[in-house]
């Protein structure tokens, strides 16, 4: 009896300091708060058929505008092709936003060492979050980066398939930030480092990942 009390004892003093220092699980019927954007928002879905890719800046990689079969939406799908880089990274021409709600499609086509997709939220001078899906990896993983990569959550899940298309969804509203994959909610953390920037695609490594159909919702920054 004296053995039962001192662990149940010791349980509610791990939970407490789990409490005390944000970690505490979550329980099952407490699910995450919907995201909405504050009124004023606008909406960017880019049309790769129209206008290319002109006018969008490349951070690092080589990013190409290419017809493919399978493209979701017309013929022509952006394409980064660059495998000697350790990131890949092209930003969109619109913004800066403070709170943004973007979803793209991505295919991973091939890559040995990494085979990604991934969205950038708030860059600004080379910092930025992503959140990325691997097709060789069993986890999708939100990062923030400045002078190097910082993991902020990971999940795991059904690797997305190479060859197939998949959705990624990345909201950032306020401190909050939430990941989806195929719909599914899988990431939702608070990180207040980055407070607004540009949106863009990224890839890693020797990645070869087609994307297309990409929507930007958000509320853009003054500044």
């Amino acid at each position: 009896m004296a053995s039962s009390i001192v662990s149940r004892r010791s349980m509610l003093q791990t939970l407490a300091a789990l409490a005390a220092s944000g970690m505490a699980p979550r329980p099952a019927s407490a699910a995450p708060a919907d995201l909405r954007l504050p009124p004023g928002a606008t909406e960017e879905r880019f049309d790769l058929e129209a206008h290319g890719i002109d006018d969008w800046i490349v951070v690092n990689g080589r990013w190409v505008v290419e017809e493919v079969g399978d493209a979701p939406r017309g013929k022509r799908v952006l394409m980064q092709r660059a495998t000697g880089n350790e990131f890949n990274v092209i930003v969109a021409p619109v913004g800066p936003f403070l709170d943004v709600d973007v979803s793209v499609m991505f295919k991973p086509i091939s890559g040995k060492e990494d085979a990604s997709g991934g969205i950038v939220v708030r860059f600004d001078r080379g910092r930025y979050y992503v959140a990325r899906a691997n097709a060789l990896e069993d986890n999708i993983r939100l990062y923030y980066f400045d002078r190097g990569r910082h993991q902020l959550a990971s999940a795991r899940v059904k690797p997305p398939s190479l060859g197939t298309w998949h959705t990624l969804r990345l909201q950032v509203i306020g401190d909050r930030l939430q990941t989806y994959l195929d719909g599914t909610l899988h990431l939702d953390r608070r990180d207040t480092r980055f407070g607004a920037g540009r949106v863009g695609l990224w890839t890693k490594a020797d990645s070869i990942t087609a994307f297309d159909d990409l929507v930007i919702r958000g509320v853009v920054s003054e500044r």
